[in-house]
């Protein structure tokens, strides 16, 4: 994930947490809190059942998150729902009403269907109002993040292709949530390579600023940037633990997917934070 500002060169300090995470007031913290609680212990009562399908159905509440935090930094938000929508507390705000919709979607005929059509519905509207936003203030600019998901789109297949032919069995057994993450992490490493070499934007993870360190004083800086590394460390990572899990999934089907969908959205997440970003606030 990037920072909204665009130093005139990349900077590399070396904090615990990415820069932007902010603890919000007390009261929010405490509604937050009990909101996490209380979806904790419905989710331990009914203990629903996780597929491959279930982690694909959750993705447009990942890029939820990212986009409410998206209209966050631009301030779009109201006085009320701002708080909820920092970071870190909008992964805790977007868990507590997924799993509401969850629970409520298990009671209707289609569950996945209704949990993947209110996430889109629910995601439609940051993403309406971040690219309101690029339109009033003549910065919407979406050609380079168009070409950073054709990017992501094509290593996320390869990958996937390749893990189907060199370990089937794998790629069985995570169905359809294994594409996800790799999909996932793809975005992120391609936006945030596009964001950092061609937009000038700020990395804001401390890790993937210590990778495009060591890729600064490589000799291919110059011509083809720093962000090469940390694409190609992001996607061998994402395969290891996708060939890693899977042995997991056969045997706690349940346990296995709740963690590729931890995996999913930590990958997703930041990389539709800065797909959307770029698009608005790149000028």
């Amino acid at each position: 994930m990037v920072t909204l500002s665009r130093p005139a060169s990349p900077v590399y300090d070396y904090m615990v947490l990415p820069s932007g995470f902010t603890v919000p007031p007390l009261p929010a913290l405490a509604v937050l809190f009990a909101g996490i609680a209380a979806a904790a212990v419905a989710l331990a009562r009914e203990r629903p059942p996780l597929t491959d399908r279930t982690v694909l159905a959750f993705a447009p509440w990942m890029a939820l998150g990212s986009a409410a935090y998206v209209c966050h930094q631009l301030a779009l938000l109201p006085a009320t729902v701002m708080p909820f929508a920092s970071a870190p507390a909008v992964y805790g705000s977007t868990f507590v009403v997924a799993v509401a919709v969850w629970l409520g979607a298990r009671r209707t005929g289609s569950p996945k269907r209704v949990l993947a059509g209110v996430g889109l519905l629910a995601l439609s509207a940051p993403v309406a109002l971040a690219v309101r936003y690029g339109t009033m203030h003549d910065s919407l600019a979406p050609l380079w993040p168009l070409l950073a998901l054709l990017l992501a789109l094509f290593l996320g297949a390869v990958c996937w292709t390749g893990l189907r032919r060199l370990r089937p069995a794998s790629a069985r057994a995570v169905g359809g949530a294994g594409a996800l993450v790799l999909f996932g992490h793809a975005l992120d490493a391609a936006t945030t390579a596009v964001g950092v070499d061609v937009l000038g934007f700020g990395e804001q993870t401390p890790l993937s600023r210590l990778v495009m360190e060591f890729a600064a004083g490589l000799p291919t800086a110059p011509i083809i940037g720093v962000g090469w590394l940390f694409v190609l460390v992001k996607l061998v990572v994402a395969v290891a633990v996708v060939v890693l899990l899977a042995d997991y999934v056969r045997e706690a089907p349940t346990e296995g997917f709740l963690l590729f969908a931890l995996v999913a959205a930590v990958g997703l997440g930041p990389g539709v934070h800065n797909l959307l970003l770029f698009t608005v606030a790149t000028t």
